[in-house]
């Protein structure tokens, strides 16, 4: 038995999208009875906003500070389980989905239950970034790589979710990176993956709006694509993996504190010089491609060495997969052949194999000391300058 559309909600997360905001939120109401704006701190929005979304008879939330993407979703998530809702369907505020799309999903969702459902995008026109079809095809392989589910647009914001069975599920993930981890929670929870094709409007250059920062946003996701596979490569369940809650071990605290990270090693007697050996070895084996045994190897070098074990196992969570490879082998693809890589494809990697392994270990050949220098001279300087204030105090 389908559900009824009276249930579905549509949620329109928003942050700093001022002039698009409006319109989005008008053309949602036209197609749906019941819309939901989550303004996540917002500084450039119109005078009388709320009243006009209470005019066109949206509801609203309002996060008094910039929380992320993610946590805007959560926010809506735990506001439709109080009302019962069956479903939500997000849509973006900048203007780049069709709201009249969304009877597409609306039709699917009649027939069937317990669907996640992404909108595959069109890439059509002059406007699309290269980076975006890139950045499709590399969220599409590790998602191929962490469930063995295909789909044809792993970083299209615009999605059905089911309330109840997200609702159930753990999520570490407050940002952009939420997006990646949500869809591979959900299809090991036991969600069927469905796709609708849906239009997407690129602006100009010039007049496009985005929050998305390449080096942090990229930085994030990367690292919950490590933790993934990493989970993916336990001998558990997957339904109890995407229950599991997820856990703050210490293994994180450099990426996420490093500050207090760096404060809590020096306070049991390390010296900024031996964190800084100790961050160099780990990150220079991180980078090898010693597949399965980088933690036995950092373990093994640091207590020969007398090194601080805490941190080379710590820094080696910033060089796990998937980034760290695919920059070795990136590298290792352009000295053997003269020009860069660019098929990123399941299909290319998976048959030709041997050859990336090949080039991960030429390129990590390179890489390897220039990251381990870079770690040696930041963990150096950030510990210095944190052991000169505790001699302040």
């Amino acid at each position: 038995m389908g559900t009824s559309p009276n249930n579905i909600w549509c949620v329109i997360p928003v942050y700093n999208n001022g002039a698009t905001v409006t319109d989005v939120a008008r053309r949602c109401r036209a197609q749906m009875e019941q819309v939901l704006v989550v303004d996540d701190g917002s500084t450039d929005l119109p005078l009388g906003f709320y009243e006009m979304l209470e005019g066109m008879g949206v509801r609203y939330l309002i996060h008094g500070r910039n929380r992320g993407k993610g946590a805007a979703i959560l926010t809506a998530l735990a506001f439709l389980e109080r009302e019962k809702a069956d479903y939500m369907i997000t849509v973006d505020a900048d203007g780049q989905h069709y709201p009249e799309d969304l009877p597409a999903f609306l039709e699917l969702l009649e027939r069937q239950e317990d669907l996640l459902i992404v909108g595959c995008r069109k890439f059509e026109g002059d406007n699309v970034p290269g980076g975006s079809r890139f950045g499709r095809a590399f969220a599409n392989f590790w998602l191929k790589v962490e469930t063995g589910a295909s789909c044809g647009d792993c970083q299209s914001g615009f999605r059905a979710y089911p309330v109840a069975a997200l609702a159930k599920l753990r999520f570490r993930c407050r940002h952009y990176n939420f997006e990646t981890e949500v869809l591979t929670r959900c299809i090991w929870g036991g969600l069927k993956l469905r796709e609708v094709p849906v239009r997407v409007h690129y602006p100009a250059q010039e007049e496009r709006v985005s929050h998305f920062r390449p080096w942090l946003d990229n930085l994030r996701i990367s690292l919950i694509h490590a933790h993934l596979v990493g989970l993916r490569l336990l001998p558990w369940n997957a339904k109890r993996i995407a229950k599991a809650k997820p856990e703050k071990g210490p293994g994180w605290g450099v990426l996420l504190h490093p500050a207090a990270f760096l404060k809590q090693l020096l306070r049991e007697n390390a010296t900024p010089g031996g964190l800084a050996a100790a961050a160099a070895v780990g990150t220079f084996l991180a980078v090898l491609p010693l597949l399965g045994v980088h933690t036995l190897a950092i373990l093994y070098v640091t207590v020969r060495l007398n090194l601080n074990k805490i941190m080379a196992l710590a820094i080696q969570n910033l060089f796990m997969p998937p980034l760290t490879p695919f920059l070795c082998i990136e590298l290792g693809y352009y000295l053997r052949h003269g020009h860069w890589w660019t098929e990123l494809t399941f299909d290319s990697v998976v048959r030709e194999m041997p050859y990336r392994l090949w080039e991960w270990l030429l390129g990590s050949l390179v890489l390897a000391p220039v990251f381990a220098a870079a770690a040696f001279v930041a963990v150096f300087a950030a510990a210095r300058l944190l052991a000169g204030r505790r001699g302040d105090e």
